[in-house]
């Protein structure tokens, strides 16, 4: 039996991409899933996927921005489910822009997505998972959080943050029993590049993505880390195409 079977597992950005994929994935390998996005009608189409493939899902239309519907969507976890085994902290944006054009509505719901709902994620789920001493928190950072290039400084800032944020959950957590992992993603064909609004970057940034990878490839990798042992983590991975530089 899988050590995924019958895991309650939150995703949030679940209506499209990582996701998405994720969802599917994990499902197939017998997890509950408790899906979390904005677009009430990808969620629901999400859930009747699953659903007529065998799968157990349910969903809250969530926006991670919000502390109090963070903590709305652990408790409906745990009223449906009676547990949270895991949390996969994925829903980001990614609108690239050089500093000297001063986007700062873009700089500021980067960090309110990307920072503070893995925040707000982390703090609705540890309570209970510290009360039954286990648990998994997933971040989802980005090879942003490794290499920074020019005109995504805000974006790799955020994510150098996630990371940052999983490293220290770990030290605070492990006597715990609770898992942190750190997913970085290269070029993956999803809506995330779609947020990609400034005309002097967008070039290139395509470019870069004609090779992107599916999301299903990451959706393996996030399957790899739950899979593993209690007693085993998987702190962080970076997953590119292969022909990707940096």
């Amino acid at each position: 039996m899988s050590n995924i079977q019958d895991k309650v597992v939150i995703i949030t950005g679940a209506s499209s991409g990582i996701g998405e994929a994720t969802a599917k994935e994990l499902a197939s390998r017998g997890a509950k899933l408790v899906l979390a996005a904005r677009r009430e009608d990808r969620l629901k189409k999400l859930q009747e996927e699953i659903k007529n493939s065998g799968g157990q899902a349910i969903y809250k239309v969530t926006d991670v921005t919000s502390y109090e519907q963070m903590e709305e969507l652990a408790a409906y976890a745990l009223k449906e489910f009676g547990k949270i085994d895991v949390l996969i902290n994925n829903a980001g944006i990614m609108p690239h822009s050089f500093l000297y054009k001063k986007k700062v509505d873009d700089w500021n719901r980067m960090i309110d997505v990307n920072i503070k709902g893995v925040l707000y994620g982390i703090a609705a789920v540890l309570p209970s998972m510290r009360e039954r001493k286990e648990g998994h928190i997933i971040n989802v950072s980005s090879v942003a959080g490794h290499i920074v290039g020019a005109g995504s400084t805000v974006y790799a800032a955020t994510k150098f943050a996630v990371r940052a944020i999983s490293e220290g959950l770990r030290k605070e957590e492990l006597g715990n029993n609770i898992r942190s992992t750190i997913i970085s993603p290269g070029a993956v064909a999803t809506e995330l590049i779609n947020s990609v609004t400034d005309p002097d970057l967008k070039p290139s940034i395509d470019e870069i993505y004609k090779g992107a990878i599916y999301a299903d490839s990451i959706a393996r990798a996030i399957a790899f880390a739950i899979e593993q042992p209690s007693d085993v983590a998987i702190n962080e991975m970076i997953i590119r195409p292969t022909r990707q530089e940096r």
